[in-house]
């Protein structure tokens, strides 16, 4: 490797928080500790920095921050900062290095963009800094090419969380375009030749150029698709989410049914006293009105009975005095006419008040006794009304306490399954639509090859050449005691590593990881040692899987000293090669390792250590690690 690039800062910078910062070291560094505290998030950012696409992983500790930068030094001893938007596009190029601090000023705007005419771009400026400039690439098998950009040399030494654990092989990021191009990279990194020489074909036939469009137009959709499927489950797991959620589903709906019909018999109840107990209030405010007129009936009934009472009692008396004057016409008494009458004879006003007097009397009664009756069912709504108001205050409280509460949570919770449920489906919408885009494209090609297949031998690798990449990760893996290893070759149909007679991706997810660690790591002492270009540095998240999460006992290393052997093989090659690992807390480096390589924990707590990459907000601002002086290059 005659150039190399060592990354020495990752920052993100706010105007309202502090910086977030971590140093990387030349040789090993090992980021370890507990989850959800940024540690696979600084692979994704790392990749971010070096011209990926994105967007950054949106976690919540992210938010407020605006601005992204990566430190580098050169072997060449040259140092540069790149800025960043968190939200993509261009990047700005300063010299020295920032870490805690933004740089200031105009610096250098690179494209994000590879071009193979202009030199302003972050691709041609890292490839002119690892001796890769105006390199080209071997695009499909008519041997037609691209120019090599620095993205098609990150896969290959940036290795993420999900890809170290692919079925499939290294070479391969599944997307099926793009391995004729990532094998053509693996080459060049291999020989230092690239595919400047290889003189195109075109198909000859409006047929073949009809399937070749059809064919590359398939890739692009498949690869549109794999893109989106790459960070969700597989479609076996998939259908067993789905017939669990199904299921959850069923069982959720009997309760809602349940709860509803319990509600309703609830709610149903609250009505039925809420009415009885507004009529009543109707019902009692009539009668107290009723009461009331009738109270001032009465006495009118008592006035014009007393006042008959009277006329009655005063004409029985005039009567029985001598003869006078009539009261009435005036005539003397001599002068009385008894055989006829006058308008007021008294004999006839008395009786006339006498009948109207017994008749005020009679009515009187009864409306007495309209009173009493309403008086009787006034009481009784003034002791029925309290016991319904604390009926309904009792249904009303247990409506509030339980029935709806444990309605709105059945609900909820459907809701939430009912959403995952959509999300299930629409991923196996995804795999369904990839499955038949795939089944296109091998129709259309007409063979039973598969597409990985078919592209990755459209490269020519020579059985020397990966017999000396196959040594090399052999007696990687020796060191590291990977168990029972035996012999390692290369299969040059797959593009993979077959171990001890087995393919790399016939083993779990755990062994997966460590060999994908073994072809990376190998890659890069096999460059060291030929002399041929390469970036210098590899980042890792999780290689040791093995320890943490194996898929069985045939997957595990837990009764293994690799992890051991792996980390301190690492800490103790040339310091001109940089690893960085990322692991968790229980996958940690051994006691000690921190004397001879950058080894920092994310602790997860506020009060022990460092907590994760971004700091908390009562947390005193992280401060850049002290160096271990590393040889110089």
């Amino acid at each position: 490797m005659t150039n190399t690039l060592c990354l020495r800062y990752l920052s993100f910078y706010s105007p309202i928080k502090q910086t977030a910062t971590i140093e990387f070291q030349k040789g090993m560094n090992v980021i370890y500790g507990a989850s959800n505290t940024g540690k696979s998030f600084i692979v994704d950012a790392i990749d971010f920095m070096l011209g990926g696409k994105g967007p950054l992983r949106d976690i919540r500790e992210r938010l407020g921050y605006s601005q992204a930068a990566l430190a580098f030094e050169t072997s060449a001893g040259e140092s540069y900062t790149v800025l960043r938007s968190v939200d993509g596009g261009a990047f700005t190029l300063f010299d020295g290095l920032y870490a805690e601090t933004p740089p200031e000023g105009d610096g250098i705007v690179l494209g994000e963009i590879h071009s193979a005419v202009r030199e302003d771009n972050l691709s041609a400026f890292l490839l002119s800094k690892v001796g890769l400039q105006h390199r080209k690439i071997k695009k499909n098998k008519r041997n037609e090419t691209n120019n090599l950009s620095f993205r098609n040399v990150a896969r290959l030494v940036i290795v993420d969380e999900q890809e170290i654990i692919q079925q499939r092989s290294p070479l391969s990021d599944g997307n099926p375009i793009a391995d004729t191009s990532n094998t053509s990279t693996f080459k060049l990194l291999l020989t230092g030749v690239d595919d400047s020489a290889l003189v195109s074909t075109t198909p000859r036939t409006p047929e073949e150029l009809s399937k070749s469009a059809q064919l590359e137009l398939l890739d692009q959709l498949i690869a549109d698709y794999q893109r989106q499927i790459k960070d969700i489950a597989g479609k076996e797991e998939l259908d067993a989410q789905l017939e669990k959620l199904s299921n959850s589903m069923d069982s959720q709906t009997a309760q809602l049914a349940k709860s509803e019909a319990s509600f309703k018999e609830v709610f149903e109840e609250r009505r039925d006293l809420t009415k009885r107990l507004d009529e009543g209030y109707e019902r009692y405010s009539e009668i107290e009105i009723l009461l009331d007129r009738f109270s001032s009936l009465d006495l009118h009934y008592e006035s014009d009975i007393l006042r008959l009472r009277g006329i009655e009692e005063a004409g029985t008396l005039f009567t029985a005095l001598a003869d006078s004057t009539c009261p009435v016409c005036g005539a003397a008494p001599e002068h009385h006419q008894h055989d006829k009458t006058c308008d007021a004879n008294v004999e006839v006003v008395v009786a006339a008040a006498r009948a109207e007097a017994d008749k005020l009397t009679q009515r009187q009664g009864d409306l007495k006794e309209t009173i009493r009756t309403l008086g009787r069912e006034k009481n009784g709504f003034e002791k029925r009304l309290p016991t319904l108001r604390a009926s309904l205050l009792d249904v009303t409280n247990r409506i509030d306490a339980v029935a709806s509460p444990s309605l709105r949570k059945i609900r909820a919770t459907y809701k939430q399954l009912a959403e995952k449920s959509g999300e299930v489906k629409g991923a196996l919408a995804l795999h369904s639509a990839l499955q038949d885009l795939e089944g296109r494209r091998q129709s259309l090609e007409g063979d039973g090859n598969t597409t990985n297949s078919s592209n990755f031998n459209d490269v020519e690798l020579s059985v020397s050449l990966v017999d000396g990449f196959s040594t090399v990760v052999l007696n990687l893996l020796k060191s590291w005691h990977f168990p029972n290893i035996d012999r390692v070759s290369f299969d040059l149909k797959s593009r993979d590593l077959v171990i001890n007679g087995n393919a790399r991706t016939s083993y779990g997810k755990g062994l997966r990881a460590i060999t994908q660690a073994a072809f990376s790591i190998g890659l890069m002492d096999y460059c060291k040692a030929n002399d041929t270009p390469h970036p210098g540095f590899v980042v890792m998240d999780s290689p040791l899987l093995s320890y943490s999460a194996p898929d069985s006992s045939d997957d595990s290393l837990s009764d293994s000293d690799l992890l051991d052997n792996f980390y301190n093989y690492l800490a103790t090659k040339e310091s001109d090669r940089q690893v960085i690992v990322i692991e968790n807390e229980r996958t940690g480096p051994p006691v000690g390792l921190d004397l001879v390589a950058n080894v920092i924990k994310f602790t997860g707590s506020v009060d022990i250590g460092r907590q994760g990459y971004f700091p908390s907000s009562n947390q005193a601002p992280i401060k850049a690690a002290v160096e271990i002086a590393p040889p110089p290059y």
